[in-house]
């Protein structure tokens, strides 16, 4: 006597060639039954012998799809109905929306083979996908995740597409994108106004025009790539001028690991994450010499590499045989990346020199992730295509919140039970298309999740974009929350922690509880709330926004302070280069306290020692004073520490910055290398912070640190200080899942706003 049991999977089974797999699997146990999508994820029914059963349930979360992800397994027992055979039904409409859609996913080794075989009537298709591969979560509007719900809706399939299609033993069965030369989207070449350039290859013809030395401006997954030959120097430093980019690095493609591994050192980790389905932008240390043109990266140790991930991307390089392409964005810097091919005609025109563009529209724009390799993992740098929308999974349930994020690398995160969704990157929100793309976000995220938040968290600066659009919503409680707390508190839910930590919080900016302005933070804190222990002591920021693009402006600061006028006298070299007046009139604002408002900033500290190494007076992208000196710090094995004081200050300490510059004035004295005073500034930071949490732990007891904020993106800091707090006996928790920029605060956000009513 057989029996029937119903199992409902939920989890990122959609999409992802769960069905067929489940119809195989049970054909195999010779069971009969029925498996649908649901909103919730998908439902099965088998009936047969209790050990068959048995069998399929062990087997079902074991061997299921490499791209699947489950969350949940129930299993119910229904009455047998003496049913024959196994069948897929249709998805049922209707019902609440809570399953898990996959993101963008790279090409797979099968779908390439074929592509590349000139027997197979997908010969050179740029559109090829199977259920293991392909376009997912930029081409959805609904759930469930079927073709009408797609922008592949507009392209009935052709026969033998269809034949796959309904084949539960075909890699493309119920491939929502699936498609081929005879019923799918198709490629066409325009020039910069938009007219279609006569040619039977487009992708051969803008190779060539590539070759030439042009810009080409290339549809993707989540947006327009602009192309450009990576070897060619005079092409890259075109496309710099006209994106207004003056020196920040390009992400450059390549075509296969292989060139990856001449042009950078691989380790098996970055071997691994360059390889991955996700296809992430690496962070990889360059070999040198390289024929890569050094104005793709300028001043920078690292390359940002990866590898094609689209049907058309393989192609590009198969038909051009280039060593590598920059494949950056396409926007002007800092505005989204361009999606509909109008849109990128309108925006790009002044950009790109052609355009190879397609018919398969893009529904939500998503730029390339970015990650790094560090502690032996991934660290994410900027999550976006391939890593959204799989949701950071919590040990707790939520009610529902929407986390606005802040300003800069900004995303928003809505959470619900025990699933916390982080949208694609957004960006800074300093113009009005940013601006848009942000609203854009959040409405799709309310939609295709189908939350309607009760709580809205956003972050205490006044000024934000996303905090004025947080105070304007209504008809849900809303919840302010301190930046660096957000920081701490994103740190302890993606490693799944519950008690008070000790968390450091280092940043560029962030808004104070006192009004200030922080970013050297050391907090003892859990999701209800925190307690400032240490930071850095305050210094003037002379010009607010105008310091950050200056940071000799900080040194000025610094040494002022500490020093007042008589660090003028010293000759130092970094006045050689700045204007005597700018200095005057920067010193009579830091004395007289004129648009200078007080920061704990770490990043603000890394600027002003960037400017007295001589380093960086003058920055043109965020970061990039702290960047540069990391780079140098590279060159140097040099072990001493410059040291830091601990004041103490109330229950805690201010962080003394005074010793610091009197070393490093002395270094500079004798004309010590800058990677030298770079490395000895670095050590510093590791030893001082490292004996705060011995200080810290004796009063508290605490031995669990997190480490987050943006300077934690810094290898040496991060992989420093993690090495000496294990040797002091703390477990150290990091990032991985989301950045520790500001790119992973919304998480925070939401986990604090969530407490903040439970409690």
């Amino acid at each position: 006597m057989g029996e029937r049991k119903e199992i409902r999977v939920s989890g990122v089974v959609q999409g992802v060639g769960f069905r067929p797999y489940i119809y195989r699997l049970a054909t195999e146990e010779r069971l009969a039954g029925t498996i649908r999508n649901t909103a919730a994820g998908v439902t099965i029914e088998v009936e047969g012998p209790s050990e068959s059963i048995a069998r399929f349930l062990d087997r079902l979360p074991a061997e299921a799809p490499a791209l699947s992800r489950i969350t949940g397994i129930a299993v119910d027992s229904l009455p047998p109905n003496e049913e024959t055979g196994f069948q897929i039904l249709a998805s049922r409409a209707g019902e609440a929306m809570h399953t898990l859609i996959s993101p963008d996913v790279a090409i797979c080794d099968d779908c390439l083979r074929e592509m590349l075989d000139p027997a197979d009537r997908r010969y050179l298709y740029p559109f090829i996908n199977c259920t293991n591969c392909g376009p997912r979560f930029t081409i959805v509007h609904d759930i469930p995740y079927d073709r009408p719900s797609t922008s592949m809706a507009v392209f009935p399939m052709c026969p033998a597409c269809r034949a796959e299609y309904e084949d539960p033993l075909n890699r493309r069965f119920h491939a929502q994108p699936n498609a081929c030369w005879d019923c799918g989207p198709k490629l066409e070449l325009w020039d910069r106004e938009g007219k279609t350039v006569a040619t039977d290859d487009p992708v051969a013809r803008a190779a060539e025009l590539i070759h030439a030395g042009e810009i080409v401006a290339v549809k993707g997954l989540g947006g327009f790539h602009l192309a450009a030959d990576a070897t060619n120097s005079t092409a890259v430093i075109r496309l710099r001028e006209r994106k207004c980019r003056v020196e920040k690095p390009f992400a450059v493609m390549v075509p296969n690991i292989e060139t990856a591994e001449r042009f950078c050192e691989i380790d098996d980790t970055g071997r691994e994450i360059l390889t991955s389905r996700q296809r992430p932008i690496v962070l990889l240390r360059a070999k040198r010499p390289t024929p890569i043109a050094h104005c793709v990266a300028p001043s920078n140790a690292y390359l940002g590499v990866f590898l094609p991930y689209t049907p058309l991307h393989h192609l590009l390089f198969e038909r051009g045989k280039f060593a590598a392409l920059v494949m950056t964005s396409g926007n002007v810097s800092e505005e989204p990346i361009a999606i509909d091919n109008g849109e990128a005609v309108g925006r790009l025109g002044g950009l790109a020199d052609h355009f190879l563009v397609h018919n398969r529209e893009i529904l939500l724009r998503c730029d390339d992730s970015v990650v790094r390799p560090a502690e032996g993992g991934a660290r994410q740098l900027r999550r976006s295509r391939g890593y959204v929308p799989v949701p950071v999974f919590l040990d707790e349930e939520l009610p529902a919140v929407l986390a606005a994020g802040g300003e800069l690398k900004n995303t928003i995160c809505l959470a619900h039970g025990n699933q916390a969704f982080l949208s694609q990157h957004v960006g800074d929100l300093e113009n009005l298309e940013s601006y848009g793309f942000f609203l854009e976000a959040v409405e799709h995220f309310e939609r295709i999740l189908e939350i309607t938040p009760e709580i809205i968290a956003y972050d205490l600066h006044p000024d934000y974009f996303s905090t004025k659009w947080a105070l304007e919503q209504t008809g849900a409680r809303l919840v302010g929350v301190q930046h660096h707390h957000a920081h701490v508190a994103a740190c302890m839910a993606e490693n799944h922690l519950h008690e008070k930590v000790i968390g450091f919080a280092l940043d560029g900016t962030g808004y104070g509880a006192d009004g200030r302005i922080w970013g050297g933070e050391v907090l003892l804190a859990d999701f209800s709330g925190f307690e400032r222990v240490a930071h850095l002591n305050y210094v003037p920021l002379p010009g607010g926004a105008a310091a950050i693009r200056e940071p000799w402006r900080m040194a000025v600061a610094y040494l002022a302070q500490h020093f007042g006028r008589e660090f003028l006298n010293r000759g130092l070299p970094f006045l050689a280069g700045t204007n005597a007046t700018s200095v005057k009139l920067v010193l009579q604002m830091v004395e007289r306290g004129l648009n200078s408002p007080l920061t704990s900033s770490c990043g603000r500290l890394f600027d002003a020692v960037a400017a007295l190494a001589g380093i960086r007076s003058q920055v043109n992208y965020e970061a990039q004073a702290a960047i540069e000196l990391e780079m140098a710090a590279l060159e140097s094995n040099d072990t001493v520490a410059y040291p830091l004081g601990l004041v103490p200050e109330g229950a805690g300490w201010a962080i003394d910055t005074r010793p610091l510059f009197e070393a490093l004035l002395a270094d500079l004295d004798v004309w010590l290398p800058a990677s030298a005073i770079s490395r000895r500034f670095h050590n510093g930071l590791v030893e001082t912070f490292s004996r705060l949490a011995r200080l810290i732990r004796d009063r508290s007891g605490l031995r669990e640190v997190c480490l987050s904020g943006g300077t934690f993106q810094n290898l040496l800091l991060l992989e420093g200080l993690c090495d000496a707090l294990r040797a002091e006996g703390f477990k150290v928790y990091t990032h991985a899942e989301v950045p520790a920029g500001d790119g992973g605060l919304s998480l925070g956000q939401a986990m604090v706003a969530a407490h903040r009513f439970s409690d």
